[in-house]
């Protein structure tokens, strides 16, 4: 049976936790009779100091259930607790609670999440007091504070130091003796909106929990992203590049080399220090975000169509004056050109590192750009390292010039894909404006390129006029957190998936994935309710929902199994097996 000892405290008084601190005592209860009582269960407490003694206090209404084995027709127990203000009293009672048998008005009390759940962040608490918690960051949390479960670890009156890491938090405790193993307690994390959360952590003594640094996440992200689709149409014309240098001298192809990576970390810089500054003036700016301005997708659509007429060889491609000194100059420009057109694709370990530098001061977070950029431009820098390798290139020949126009297709349907999503943006008048400049350079191209800067004109006329989120997915509603809510209270299953029409991850998995046949078929035999967030255009609740999974754009998939505290975070790219086994994990 579920009892409880009830306080109904007036401001200024408080009662004591389990764990009381420096002094106090916390209350208890006993049977009179022959029942055998359990622990009481306490709430989160609350940090109180007064004159250099630190103690932990309960105030207001606080609830103290305990569990009651062989209850008879009545319950008879003892209780004391110590109640204090400005002064302290010690109070006793003894209680008698008939039992009818049938339901208790009081029932209420004992409904409801509960107050205090498991940590979902590791945790390590190292020799000199420094507890690292792996997981909350700076874009979470506002103010951290952790109670020991039991008395005598922590000096608790001092401060707890807060700051923060590219993996997370750190709180600066005062340990009172050797360090315990592992330290239990209570952490409670209150974000910028004042709300608190209570987790049950465990931290064993030692260094921070093992965990691959942010650079190296990025640099592998970076990596993996020349895999992405929507990088290909670059590599094309990267490899059309370097395959013009077979048999060319090595100091030759390590300029090319150099100068495609010097342009792609040159983008990835620019735009990482673009994000922080935003962000620092209290912008909304994620990974991908400049693809939610229809003037953006216009600007690069109008881009990569000049570059697929460069290939299908109707102009030649001029080098601006700004740049025109730096060595291997197309090769910088092709480098600009990958960052711009990866930047709507993510890749495996990418989201968290990106996330980790949004949070991080100027210099790492920088640096976590750079190995991004770094991790681009790897494959191409490989040639700058062992230029010997272009020995296994065909020589030049007339077979280049076929090539060069086969090329120019992955770029035509590169600027067909941004045409789709500014349509989703600004309608029929932005597509068909963005038509007209298309017009307005393929002319000015051929005849006087320094005229394709007049396209610029037309940018004043595209104006938003988004359309209705496209909902492709049978059967999904488009996501809402109140929805979400209701679903989650009344243990429906939840698949939430957020996407955007400029993101070609989120494409590729939502027709190779989400639209098979087996994983519809799990949906509907699991009756999971399938909810879609669209961030083509900026929308505060998906972006709420990034923040609160440490994610720092799209793709993000969530499964909310029924009755369960925190989803299932499914990996970025998708197969119909990885997702079969998440649902039925």
């Amino acid at each position: 049976m579920r009892l409880a000892l009830e306080f109904t405290l007036k401001p200024g008084w408080h009662i004591y936790w389990e764990n009381p601190g420096d002094a106090g005592l916390a209350p208890r209860v006993s049977p009179v009779g022959d029942e055998r009582f359990g622990d009481l269960a306490f709430p989160p407490p609350e940090f109180l100091l007064q004159g250099g003694v630190g103690a932990y206090v309960l105030s207001g209404h606080v609830l103290l259930p305990f569990d009651a084995k062989g209850v008879g027709a009545s319950v008879e127990a003892s209780a004391f607790w110590l109640v204090c203000s400005n002064v302290c009293v010690p109070e006793h009672a003894q209680f008698s609670l008939p039992l009818s048998g049938g339901v208790s008005a009081e029932q209420g009390l004992f409904l409801g999440p509960p107050a205090i759940v498991p940590s979902p962040f590791p945790a390590a608490l190292a020799a000199d007091g420094t507890l690292t918690i792996t997981g909350p960051g700076a874009a979470q949390v506002a103010a951290a504070r952790f109670f020991p479960a039991m008395p005598g670890v922590l000096v608790n009156a001092e401060p707890q130091a807060l700051s923060f890491t590219a993996s997370g938090l750190t709180l600066g405790l005062k340990l009172a003796g050797p360090a315990p193993n592992p330290l239990a307690g209570v952490l409670e994390l209150t974000d910028r909106t004042g709300n608190t959360q209570a987790l049950e952590i465990s931290a064993p003594p030692g260094a921070t929990p093992g965990r691959v640094p942010y650079w190296a996440l990025a640099l592998l992200g970076g990596l993996l992203l020349n895999l992405m689709p929507c990088v290909f149409p670059i590599l094309a014309m990267k490899a059309f590049a370097f395959a013009r240098l077979g048999g060319a001298a090595h100091g030759h192809v390590r300029r090319e080399a150099l100068g495609y990576a010097a342009g792609v970390l040159t983008a990835m810089l620019a735009l990482g220090a673009l994000m922080l500054g935003l962000r620092a003036l209290g912008a909304a700016a994620f990974w991908g975000f400049q693809f939610q301005s229809p003037v953006f997708v216009a600007l690069a659509a109008w881009l990569v169509f000049a570059a697929g007429l460069n290939l299908a060889g109707l102009f030649t491609l001029g080098t601006p004056g700004f740049i025109r000194h730096i060595p291997a100059q197309h090769s910088f420009l092709t480098g600009l050109l990958a960052v711009l057109v990866a930047t709507p694709c993510t890749a495996p370990f990418m989201g968290s590192a990106v996330a980790a530098a949004l949070v991080l001061p100027a210099l790492p977070a920088l640096g976590i750009f750079l190995a991004l950029g770094l991790g681009l431009a790897l494959p191409i820098l490989l040639l700058a390292v062992l230029p010997q390798l272009t020995v296994l290139l065909p020589r030049p020949g007339a077979w280049m010039l076929w090539l060069q126009r086969a090329l120019a297709l992955p770029m035509f349907g590169a600027c067909i894909w941004l045409s789709w999503v500014l349509f989703r943006q600004a309608g029929l008048p932005g597509f068909m404006l963005l038509l007209a400049g298309a017009v307005v350079l393929l002319a000015a191209l051929r005849l006087k390129p320094a005229a394709a800067l007049g396209v610029l004109l037309l940018l004043p006329f595209l104006h938003d006029a988004p359309a209705r989120p496209a909902l492709t997915l049978l059967g999904a509603e488009a996501y809402a957190p109140v929805r979400l809510a209701a679903l989650r209270a009344a243990r429906q299953p939840v698949f939430v998936d957020l996407t955007a029409a400029w993101c070609v991850t989120c494409l590729v998995n939502e027709n190779a994935t989400l639209k098979d046949k087996r994983v519809r078929e799990l949906f509907a035999a699991r009756h999971i309710t399938l909810l879609v967030g669209d961030w083509t255009e900026r929308a505060p609740t998906i972006t709420a929902l990034l923040v609160e999974n440490h994610r720092a754009g799209v793709p993000l998939y969530l499964y909310y199994p029924p009755g369960a505290a925190e989803p299932v975070v499914l990996p970025q790219i998708l197969s119909p097996g990885g997702v079969a086994r998440a649902l039925t994990h």
